[in-house]
C-alpha cells in the first residue's frame, strides 16, 4: 500500500513538472482563460520550485521529508504537504496552500518552528514572486 502511494505520489508529481514546461504565462491578462484559480496558479508555480529545489537536487535538509501533493483536492484548497520521510501518511509537518481567488501563499505547521522556518520561508517568497531560483542553500 505505501509503495502505491508512493508511486501515486511520483505520477502526479510527473504530471504537475510536465504542465509546468508549457510556456503559458500566469500573469492576470491570462487568468481568466486558464480556467484556473489564482490559488491553484500560485501553488503549482510555488510546488514546482519546491519539488525541484527541494527534492530533486536531494538537498540534506529535506531528506528526512517527501512531499504530498494535494493541488487538485476537493475541497479549493490546492496545497502540498511536507510529511515524514519514512512514513507518508504521517502528520504534516508543513503546510504550503493558497485558497480562494487569492494567490497569497500561506505555510504553517512545525517545520516554521524549527531550524529550517527562515530557510522555507525565503524560498517560498521568492518562488511566490515567479523565480524558480533555488537560492544559495540547495
Amino acid at each position: 500500500m505505501t509503495i502505491r502511494l508512493a508511486a501515486c505520489g511520483l505520477l502526479a508529481l510527473s504530471m504537475l513538472a510536465l504542465g509546468a514546461c508549457q510556456s503559458k504565462s500566469y500573469n492576470a491578462s491570462s487568468a481568466g482563460s486558464s480556467g484556473k484559480s489564482a490559488s491553484l496558479r500560485a501553488m503549482e508555480q510555488v510546488a514546482f520550485a519546491a519539488h525541484k529545489c527541494w527534492f530533486a537536487t536531494k538537498d540534506a535538509a529535506f531528506k528526512p521529508y517527501q512531499m504530498a501533493n494535494e493541488l487538485n483536492n476537493f475541497g479549493g484548497t490546492p496545497r502540498f504537504l511536507l510529511v515524514p520521510a519514512k512514513h507518508y501518511g504521517g502528520k504534516p509537518l508543513l503546510v504550503v496552500q493558497a485558497s480562494g481567488n487569492s494567490s497569497r501563499v500561506e505555510v504553517f505547521g512545525p517545520l516554521m518552528d524549527g531550524p529550517l522556518r527562515e530557510r522555507i520561508g525565503a524560498d517560498i517568497a521568492r518562488w511566490q514572486t515567479g523565480s524558480k531560483d533555488c537560492g544559495t542553500a540547495a
